[in-house]
């Protein structure tokens, strides 16, 4: 059977050579005749697989040893409710930058744990835009979020300003999609099933001085200054998705950033283009600066050309092209692995004379 062209949000496509990587380790991994999927995971082969893994983050990210990285269970939500319970107190605010369902998820986990700031909000107009960037920022805030990368509502921050107070962003269908100054941030994180590995794991890199701003005494596999004492194995690691994620650097750090963001612009260009001169398709995002060069979202005239346009689909192998369940229409997610010549192809799906 052909292999499928991979349009979902996440778990998202892979690299072939990646999958092939995985697929050898899961028999074998390298000469201790263990599969990956039974490798202890204190033991000397996994250890080496979490430095190198670092070791290439803080390369990729250019950046030096202020910097933590870890590999947390959970995903993204887990993070929501790690980052205000480790760094809002009940005297502090933080401050929350609402662009998109999972920035109003991370809003709302953090108002368990202390007073929460919207600084700016595209609420109103169902997040078809980015909020304006909050131009005074109250200096004793505890941190500032915001999400990078919305892909329900398909907008993407292409500039982040620099801030007064410490910036936290939640990059998870973004990282490694381009260039970017990650100096910027006491902190960011990504959960790895879109441009990073697979569901299960997410990378977290926290500014060590954060860590002497830990709010309140929390059990240890909630605290980041325990997490980092101990590698990020406080319990058993989820060794496999680890070692999907170093895959995925050493594939991104062959390929090269600059190449990686060149290919990422001309697969957006292409289809929005496609979209912007379709009588039968439009964007979600009009406006050209907002638009996401990850997730895509669409939506047709008729229900009926929803399902002709989902049967076209299926016909020439592509899957995962529904948007989220919240928003209906459609939805292409164009990370790092998705190739340009399966975007080239539903492009001419979707204005076949563009």
């Amino acid at each position: 059977m052909e292999q499928k062209i991979n349009f979902n949000a996440g778990p998202a496509a892979l690299p072939p050579e990646v999958l092939h990587e995985a697929s050898i380790a899961v028999k074998k991994y390298k000469k201790t005749g263990l599969s990956i999927l039974e490798l202890p995971h204190r033991g000397k082969e996994f250890l080496e697989i979490m430095e190198e893994s670092k070791t290439l983050v803080k390369e990729l990210c250019g950046l030096d040893d202020s910097y933590e990285i870890l590999w947390l269970h959970g995903g993204g939500r887990m993070q929501f409710c790690m980052i205000p319970m480790n760094f809002l107190s009940e005297q502090s605010s933080a401050g929350y930058i609402d662009s998109g369902h999972w920035s109003a998820e991370a809003l709302e986990y953090a108002t368990h744990y202390g007073d929460v700031q919207i600084l700016a909000t595209s609420k109103e107009s169902k997040y078809s835009h980015l909020p304006e960037w909050p131009s005074s920022i109250p200096k004793q805030l505890a941190y500032l979020h915001f999400t990078t990368n919305n892909t329900i509502c398909g907008t993407q921050r292409h500039h982040i300003p620099k801030t007064n107070v410490p910036l936290i962003a939640d990059m998870s269908s973004d990282i490694f999609s381009g260039k970017h100054d990650f100096t910027k941030y006491a902190m960011f994180y990504a959960a790895a099933q879109k441009n990073l590995g697979i569901a299960g794991v997410a990378l977290a890199v926290i500014r060590k001085d954060m860590l002497e701003n830990i709010a309140r005494p929390l059990p240890p596999m909630l605290d980041y200054k325990q997490q980092v004492k101990e590698n990020s194995i406080l319990n058993t690691a989820n060794v496999f998705g680890v070692y999907v994620s170093l895959l995925m650097l050493r594939w991104i750090k062959a390929r090269g950033i600059d190449a990686i963001e060149k290919e990422n612009k001309q697969k957006a260009d292409l289809l929005y283009h496609a979209l912007d001169n379709s009588v039968i398709f439009k964007p979600h995002v009009t406006e050209k600066a907002h638009r996401s060069l990850m997730n895509v979202c669409f939506s047709a005239n008729t229900e009926e050309d929803e399902k002709t346009f989902l049967a076209l689909c299926e016909k020439n192998n592509i899957t995962g092209i529904e948007g989220h369940r919240s928003v209906g229409g459609f939805r292409a997610s164009l990370y790092n692995a998705v190739r340009l010549e399966d975007v080239m192809r539903l492009a001419q799906l979707i204005s076949p004379n563009a």
